[in-house]
């Protein structure tokens, strides 16, 4: 490990308990910053009412650290939109925002969008499919943000156990986005969840960055932060444990692709790689092939968009 990194483990790698609530509440005061919370939900009709009754709970009726509560459908035919509304959350249709660029599929396309339906300085993204969620998942990664002028991206770390196993989880880090980190962007070696939804940063940088519009949205964002503001304005923060729904292994297998992919792109080589992933399922002939686009596309910084300069503006 680079003695740089060694270095940033010490000073930028925090627990949830380093900053107690009133220390956060204190700091934002101060500052007058306000917090966004994003949850990217696509049919979590079970779990995102409880993760937004939590927060509201806990960080706005309780104290007041969050500010406003934001769920983007991004197309969900169950009621997660039902759900999440009478949990107390607003919520935002992907297909409503911007509708002068046409929506694509994929977890980056809804955070992109959703910097134009929020207002906080600091944006927070949860997952909308976390169970036995915490609200320390908000205020741990928000903490930083708000008592250290320096910090422009916190993401949270955490155990990710798999049908009950501690540490195995998140397959796809382990096996994708962390040899790649290692080899091509050593700086970000010392991350624990790379790939992790749960993290916040400044409306400030966000705005500047471009968005991959599908999985590779947190490793381009880490790998984009690290160019635009350096390891120092980078952190993370150990909030507990992280319970969720686990995909199967041929998702993870897409997911990996467009990982990867996204990882090609920032290495100026994308012309060398087929963006498509071939795999296979048994059929009554044998083995069949079945081919997936890889998630190419990207969304440019916010800050080049009419409608969100017009709105900054306003």
């Amino acid at each position: 490990m680079l003695e740089e990194v060694e270095r940033w483990l010490s000073t930028r790698s925090w627990s949830v308990t380093d900053r107690p609530l009133h220390q956060i509440l204190a700091a934002k005061h101060r500052s007058g910053q306000t917090v966004s919370v994003v949850l990217p939900a696509l049919n979590e009709e079970e779990t995102v009412g409880d993760i937004v009754a939590i927060i509201r709970h806990d960080l706005m009726q309780q104290v007041p650290l969050v500010d406003e509560i934001v769920v983007v459908d991004s197309g969900s035919t169950d009621r997660t939109s039902e759900v999440a509304e009478a949990a107390g959350a607003r919520v935002v249709h992907r297909d409503e925002i911007l509708p002068r660029i046409p929506t694509v599929p994929g977890k980056g396309e809804v955070l992109w969008r959703s910097l134009l339906v929020t207002s906080g300085d600091i944006v927070c993204f949860i997952d909308a499919d976390l169970k036995d969620f915490s609200s320390d998942f908000v205020s741990g990664i928000v903490g930083p943000l708000l008592t250290d002028p320096g910090i422009d991206l916190v993401k949270g770390m955490y155990d990710r156990p798999l049908a009950g196993a501690a540490g195995q989880g998140g397959r796809v880090t382990e096996l994708m986005a962390r040899p790649l980190l290692n080899m091509h962007w050593p700086q970000l070696a010392g991350f624990v969840q790379p790939l992790g939804g749960e993290y916040a940063a400044r409306r400030s940088l966000l705005e500047q960055l471009p968005f991959p519009v599908g999985y590779g949205v947190e490793l381009g964002m880490l790998v984009d932060a690290l160019h635009l503001v350096g390891l120092d304005a980078l952190a993370q923060v150990d909030v507990g444990v992280r319970k969720h729904r686990h995909q199967d292994g041929q998702a993870l297998g897409r997911m990996a692709a467009a990982i990867y992919r996204t990882a090609q792109l920032r290495l100026a080589r994308g012309h060398l790689i087929r963006p498509s992933l071939t795999q296979f399922e048994r059929g009554e002939d044998g083995f069949e092939p079945r081919t997936y686009s890889v998630d190419t596309e990207e969304r440019p910084p916010m800050v080049d968009i009419r409608e969100y300069l017009e709105r900054k503006a306003a």
